[in-house]
């Protein structure tokens, strides 16, 4: 809905209480705009990437771009979906290779090919299966495709046969023949071909460990037509993102030095010798396929991200040093280095979203993406203040404050704004460093955010990260109310107005908080799990063993899982809440929601349930992006005691 009044008429902030602040950025223009770009890919002049459009019913569309000059294009037909359900998170399901595409369809999740130079408006013919249709729909998957110099391809195959999962590194050939090269662990990922392609390294881990927990670098050879049997070359910790440099030496990713710095790998011994040695982190927890966080140009120009305190960089490593190259972005994706000596990366900052870019040596920039057309105006977007607390055992416990801002509002004299403390799903994850439209929402309309990296977190080192070893629940929990408790103490926000807000393990915080503490007046569950030995033993194969590291195995561990699960304590709970929930999610199951609204009716707790047919985990469709955002604004105003500026379907609240 747009909103009653346009904030640019008002020449002078007027006092409006905090909630009631007409904000341009309404829930229709957030949702339409959010499109999810990833995956820059240079080939043959041209950069292709990827963009999620929720305003296409959420459907991974290939955008194309020559670099000699030309318009942006759609690849392939309007109906075309490339998407791998690979570990059901997905990421790389799609390669430019030759003159086609290849790509995971989502509908069937096959291989097909299209041509790199087809339209959206070429007709469904040009696009061809490549790999055979399986047995069942979806039930063979495929994702982070290596290419080798004679045109095959090594991919990742998932393969769900009689209720089991089964991964394992192939190789297609181009005319979609399929053979077996590494299997024999529960999850293979990163392939990387040496330049002649006759070595393939590759990353293989083993339940219960999480490829964030610990990882080897195993390795095939190609004699002939033949591939050997795999070694392994690289024994953890947590390794990541193998990759044969030019002079085809081998690197990784390792975080032996406490932080995930880069590596030169002995492929004899398999000792590796850091690149760097920083107190900041070169790699990304590996929820989705298609990381890179280094690559090389043409003329050896080795660029590289990496992150500090919870912010990102880029610059260019040489000789044991990183040079920052300053380029005024605050967060980056995939990045990719072109024969020019420039690279192309997925970029954003604090006041930019998203975006693909070109960045050369002195940080200038070119986008190659559609230019945002943001609604709502520079001055009034709150840049975070990066704070540091205390958490419950003394240990520095790092957030991004977001104060509210507007061009044509402020509060009134003597009071303090209503805050909302997000805690970031994973848990393995951390704050985006970087502008976020949905904490925007909140803060144009007068209640300020706290984005927490509570104790397990990543960008902060091994240390922090494994806080949350075995502390899943509670070191969370208690990080996000130290934050709020820290922000209420120095007069930053209202300590009677505190929500807390959350989406999958985020909204396990969530869950915790309101059951097991008094300190939040409202809460916000996005797909929240509810029930943690529900969800050891009713997930998908990649988290499935997740919990033995936060929680403890299942079921020796089974009274710690009935202690911190919500769903068994919600005759404690006496905090009104909103639950937002898909009917298709894999991973948290709409059963966990269902149990939690009807424990909250049992204790007559106001509460809103919104069930969104046809999501998955996280919301992909425009219409329901709208829908979530404007429930949570009508909800927390009936719960906080204001009235939203926009026009609202109020949702019904249950008791």
């Amino acid at each position: 809905m747009l909103s009653s009044q346009d904030p640019q008429e008002s020449p002078h902030p007027e006092p409006t209480p905090a909630g009631a602040w007409a904000s341009p950025l309404t829930a229709d223009l957030l949702a339409a705009g959010a499109t999810r770009r990833s995956e820059p890919r240079y080939h043959d002049g041209a950069v292709y990437w990827i963009e999620g459009r929720p305003a296409e019913g959420g459907r991974s569309v290939v955008v194309a771009r020559d670099l000699s000059g030309g318009e942006r294009r759609d690849v392939g037909p309007a109906d075309l979906n490339l998407r791998t359900l690979v570990h059901e998170y997905g990421g790389a399901g799609w390669i430019p290779v030759g003159d086609h595409i290849l790509g995971a369809r989502f509908e069937d999740q096959r291989l097909v090919q299209i041509p790199s130079g087809a339209g959206s408006g070429e007709p469904s013919r040009d696009v061809i299966p490549l790999t055979a249709d399986a047995p069942q729909p979806r039930s063979v998957r495929y994702a982070d495709p290596e290419p080798l110099p004679d045109g095959s391809i090594i991919w990742v195959q998932e393969r769900h046969e009689a209720g089991d999962v089964h991964n394992a590194l192939v190789h297609v050939d181009p005319a979609g023949r399929v053979t077996n090269i590494a299997s024999g662990h529960d999850f293979v990922a990163a392939p990387t071909a040496s330049t002649d392609g006759t070595r393939i390294a590759y990353l293989a881990w083993d339940h219960p460990s999480m490829p964030w927990d610990h990882t080897c670098v195993w390795m095939v050879e190609r004699v002939g037509g033949d591939w050997s049997e795999p070694r392994r070359v690289v024994d953890g910790p947590a390794l990541q993102q193998p990759r044969f440099g030019p002079d085809d030496e081998l690197y990784v990713v390792s975080d032996t030095t406490g932080f995930w710095n880069l590596h030169r790998v002995d492929q004899a011994t398999g000792a590796t010798v850091p690149l760097v040695e920083r107190n900041a982190e070169f790699g990304v927890p590996s929820w989705a396929f298609g990381n890179r966080t280094y690559d090389w140009a043409a003329d050896g120009t080795l660029w590289c991200t990496w992150v500090d305190h919870g912010v990102g960089h880029i610059g260019i490593l040489s000789d044991g040093t990183v040079d920052e190259v300053a380029s005024g972005f605050t967060e980056f994706g995939r990045i990719e280095a072109l024969p020019d000596g420039r690279v192309v990366a997925l970029a954003a900052s604090w006041t930019e979203p998203a975006a693909i870019v070109i960045i050369d040596r002195q940080g200038r920039n070119e986008r190659l993406s559609a230019e945002d057309q943001l609604p709502v105006d520079p001055t009034a977007i709150s840049a975070p203040e990066s704070i540091t607390f205390e958490d419950d055992q003394g240990r520095a416990t790092h957030a991004f404050f977001f104060p509210p801002v507007s061009a044509a509002h402020q509060l009134p004299a003597g009071e303090s704004p209503p805050l909302i403390v997000l805690g970031h799903g994973g848990p393995t994850g951390c704050a985006r460093s970087s502008l976020d439209l949905g904490i925007q929402y909140w803060t144009t309309r007068g209640i300020a955010v706290v984005d927490v990296n509570y104790g397990g977190s990543t960008g902060f080192g091994t240390d922090y990260r494994n806080r949350l070893v075995g502390e899943w629940g509670p070191r969370d929990m208690a990080d996000c109310v130290a934050a709020a408790e820290f922000l209420a103490d120095d007069g930053s926000v209202d300590r009677d107005r505190l929500a807390i807000k959350g989406g999958s393990a985020g909204g396990f915080t969530t869950l915790s908080a309101l059951v097991f503490t008094d300190v939040f007046a409202a809460g916000i569950s996005r797909y929240g799990v509810a029930d943690l030995a529900s969800l050891a033993q009713d997930t998908h194969k990649f988290e499935s063993r997740y919990l033995d590291s936060l929680v403890g195995p299942w079921p020796v561990a089974r009274k710690t899982y009935t202690e911190r699960s919500p769903i068994n304590h919600t005759d404690r709970l006496r905090t009104p809440m909103i639950v937002l929930q898909g009917d298709e999610d894999p991973v948290v199951p709409p059963s966990q929601a269902e149990q939690l609204v009807a424990s909250l009716a049992a204790g007559g707790v106001p509460h809103a349930y919104v069930l969104f047919v046809g999501e998955s985990h996280g919301f992909r469709k425009a219409e329901n992006i709208a829908a979530a955002l404007e429930a949570e604004l009508s909800f927390l105003g009936q719960i906080l005691g204001f009235e939203p500026a926009d026009d609202l379907e109020r949702v019904p609240l249950r008791t």
